[in-house]
Parts: C-alpha cells; structure tokens; sequence
C-alpha cells in the first residue's frame, strides 16, 4: 500500500490520496486537526500512523492532537456556542438535514474509508452503519422546534414555566468498534444548541476526518463540530479535565469510563454520559424456535468481528436443548464467510490492530486453560492481518475469565440451566448491565424475563435490534444515561424554571 501524494489544504494542513491493494483508490484524504472548519496541523507537528486490520500495514499518518490542540479545538467551539446557541432551531435542523443528504450522496466513499481503517466489509459499513448515521442525523434534526419545555400551574397570580437549554461546549471521545456511527453522536448535541470537540479513536481516524469536509459544505458555521484525533491520556484526557467543557460524553471501556467520571469530577463538576461495556446473555428456552435462534446468536458474537459493546457472548441454553442447539450453533458459524473490507460481502472481517488481536487470543488461551471445551474454532485465520475464527466454547464455568470479562472478539460461552430462575440468576450475574436477548415462543416467559433481566435492553426473539428512536444504555457498570431516542435529547439539554410574579 502506498500513501500516494500529498498536498496542502487551505490551511497548511497534509491531504493524502491512498491507493489500496484491492484496487482502490481514496483522494483528498484529510490528516489534519479539524478545528474551526479548517484542517490545521497538530501545534507539536507530532504524526501517528493508523493501520490496514486487514494487511496489518499503515494506511497514513495523522496529525496527534495534545493538550494545547484541545485548548484550541476547545476555545473555538466556546467563540461557535455564543451563535449557534441562539441561531433559530429551524435552520439548525435545516443543516442537519442538508448535511445526511450529503451523506447519502457520498455514502460508497465514505465507508470504503470506514471499511479500509476499521477492517468491517464494505457492504455491512454502508448498508448498516452509514445508512444508520443518515437515519440518526434526520431523527435528531426533526426535533429542531420540538425541544420545548413546561408551564406550571402555581397560582393565579404567577406565571411558571421551564426552558430546556443547551449546555455549552460538550466534549465526546469516541470508540473505534463504530467510528461514523459513533462520531454522529454530535448530533443530538448539536440540534439542541451545543458545539463539540470530538476525540476519534487513534485506531480509527480517516471517516471522521474525511466526513467533516461534509460539515463544512453543509453550512455550519466554524467551530460548531471540532475533531482531534490523538490518544485517550493525553487528548481524551484534557477534554475529560477541561475547565471549560460543561459535558463529556464517553463510549468504551468501564476501566477508562471511571478514569473520565473521576477527571470530571475534579475538574468542573461536568455532565458525563458514558455508555460503557457489555458481557451481555442470550437466554434460549427449550421452546425456542432454534434454527432462528442459532442464526439470530451467531449475528449477536460474531457481527463487526464480535467487537460489539452489546455482543451476546454468553449463550445460556436450556438444558433439555442445549446439545441440538450446540449443533445448530456450529453449523451456523460454519457457513460465516471471513474476509477482508472489500472481498465478496464477507460475514466477518479483521481485529481492528495487532493489539486487541493479542488480547482477544490471549482469552483464547485462558479458556482452554481453565478447562473450556472449544466446540468450534478458536485459531487465527490467514497469515496477514488480524483475522479469528468465530469461537465457541462449550463446558465453561461461571467463575472462567471467558466467562466474566469482555472479550471484544468473535467469543461466545454456552452455559446450561434448568429452571427460569436460574436463568435469571445466571443472566444477572455479572457486573455489566449492556443487554440481554431471550428467546421464547411464550409470551409470558418473554415478560418475565424482560422485566427481571437487569440491563438497559432485552431483545425478544432477535438479537440487538437498534434504532435512532430506541434509547441505548446500560445498568450497573454498564454505563449512565442514554444515546438515542429523546432520551438523547434530555441528556444534551438543561432545565431552567423561571417564576414570575403578575
């Protein structure tokens, strides 16, 4: 792979033009620090290279924000927060709209990036993650002139009502699993009269990069929507500790969402909104229809390379079924087609580096260790790049690391119970709270399981069903507040009540 030429933006910032082994070619790449709808150079000239999943070969190298390019992202988005805050809802909505046909226009660009930085199929980055992003920007800017407040009834002689006001600079650091569907996070934020600084991942920098040439033909005004790209203890850091940011949005681990509640704690007292990780059951009664379950579990573990905060990576099956269910299972995961971003439509692509590679076979290794049985898979897949056979484990106890803690891989562990109650016991007994399916032709097995699972969701029948009017989040260490739906909205607003004696 060759990073091509490269020439200077307006700004003085690097543009690159990328030729890929498949065939492919990308131009006018940005590699810059978006701040105040300019490509800038990092103030420090620093460069980080960000790799192919599939090859394991750098694509590029990008400019790495520091302390002083979050100031400066920062300050440019406080100077935007004084207009946009008060620019009419509708014509906030109007380029949030104009900004998802923009999307629409350039969708096979944009997630061929997708696809090249993060390693998921091209197919699977345009029809459901690009495709989710121009749902998620037209939901949110249709609440332009819905975000409204209360009159409260005191007395006759008052007048009382409520106004829901943005906060001010909000900050979002963002995960690499979903780049563009996790950078659209801004717009919520944005439609309800905030700016942001947006943190991408050091694993997965170029769509976001090349999606804010979109926000500028859009027409919003400089220093609204602010990207750095750079690395979690020093830019994710400083916009987590920043005196003038009023929230923190956060998705990824439960490690580092605690280390972003405490930096937000001793800084400002900021709003954190942290969607954080999963280790979420799938529940499959003996009454379950089981080939659609089989095929409905084997797209919870192993889509996006089971590199899925929600992820159904541990199966509890009823006893009485679990070998005919084991079976279908495996025949399930047989038929996933691996492959690269831009082969023929594979089912499973790449581990996003080298890093999380390691990690997801050292699981590997600890299962087999601790006396797991694998039924299915458990080994590399090609000689370049970071493939893994989808895994199935099978004899597992409850106490195994396979079984506690997120791999982030295509992993699942099946596990036995025998009454509902244990099911609810063996669903509840972890300390994430992301999501849970159940599987059950009885409607009142799915109720109850519904309503006694504890997680933020429970698919019935199906397998991490989402939505842009679905809110999203977790229970216990799962994560606090919720993305999507109107709850999104509330999460992004403040309330004032104001009083006035007649």
């Amino acid at each position: 792979m060759s990073n091509g030429k490269r020439k200077a933006t307006a700004s003085g910032a690097e543009s690159i033009s990328i030729q890929h082994a498949s065939g492919r070619s990308f131009t006018d790449q940005p590699v810059g620090l978006f701040i105040g709808n300019e490509f800038v150079p990092s103030i420090s000239g620093k460069t980080f290279p960000t790799y192919d999943p599939a090859t394991g070969k750098e694509i590029a190298r990008v400019f790495e924000a520091d302390v002083q390019d979050v100031d400066a992202a920062v300050s440019a988005a406080k100077i935007a927060f004084k207009g946009w805050s008060r620019t009419a809802p509708l014509l906030r909505g109007k380029i949030l709209f104009k900004l998802a046909d923009l999307i629409e226009r350039d969708i096979d660009q944009l997630a061929a990036i997708e696809s090249l930085d993060q390693g998921k199929p091209f197919n699977v980055a345009r029809d459901d993650d690009l495709t989710g992003i121009i749902n998620d920007i037209r939901y949110f800017a249709g609440f332009a002139e819905k975000i409204d407040g209360r009159v409260i009834n005191i007395d006759t002689e008052s007048h009382v009502y409520t106004r829901a006001e943005p906060f001010g600079v909000c900050g979002q650091i963002i995960p690499w699993n979903f780049p563009l569907m996790m950078f659209a996070k801004f717009a919520p934020a944005v439609i309800s009269g905030n700016t942001v600084v947006v943190k991408t991942s050091e694993k997965t920098p170029l769509s976001a990069l090349k999606f804010c040439q979109l926000i500028v033909e859009a027409g919003f005004p400089a220093g609204v929507i602010n990207v750095v790209s750079g690395f979690g203890n020093v830019a994710g850091n400083a916009l987590a500790s920043h005196m003038d940011v009023r929230m923190i949005a956060f998705t990824g681990s439960t490690a580092t969402g605690r280390r972003i509640m405490a930096a937000a704690a001793e800084s400002n007292l900021k709003k954190v909104l942290l969607e954080l990780g999963g280790k979420s059951p799938a529940i499959v009664f003996d009454d379950a229809n089981l080939d659609a379950a089989a095929i409905q579990c084997t797209s919870g573990y192993s889509y996006n390379s089971g590199q899925v905060c929600c992820a159904s990576t541990r199966i509890l099956v009823q006893e009485s079924v679990h070998d005919s269910f084991v079976a279908k299972l495996k025949d399930s995961a047989k038929a996933l087609q691996i492959g690269a971003a831009f082969e023929e439509k594979p089912d499973v692509g790449p581990i996003v580096d080298q890093i999380q590679f390691e990690r997801v076979m050292g699981f590997l290794e600890a299962g087999k260790n601790e006396g797991a049985r694998i039924a299915y898979g458990g080994h590399r897949v090609r000689d370049e790049g970071y493939f893994i056979s989808p895994t199935i484990f099978t004899d597992v106890r409850e106490d195994m690391k396979i079984v506690k803690e997120e791999i982030f891989g295509p992993v699942v562990c099946i596990s036995k119970f025998k009454t509902m109650e244990e099911a609810i016991e063996m669903a509840n007994d972890t300390t994430y709270g992301l999501g849970a399916s159940v599987y059950t032709t009885s409607l009142s097995t799915a109720h109850r399981m519904a309503s006694d699972i504890q997680a933020g969701t429970v698919w019935v029948n199906c397998s991490s069903m989402a939505g842009s009017a679905i809110p999203f989040g977790g229970f216990k260490q799962s994560g606090v507040g919720r993305d999507n739906g109107i709850e999104a909205i509330h999460e992004y607003t403040q309330i004032k009540a104001v009083a006035m004696k007649l």
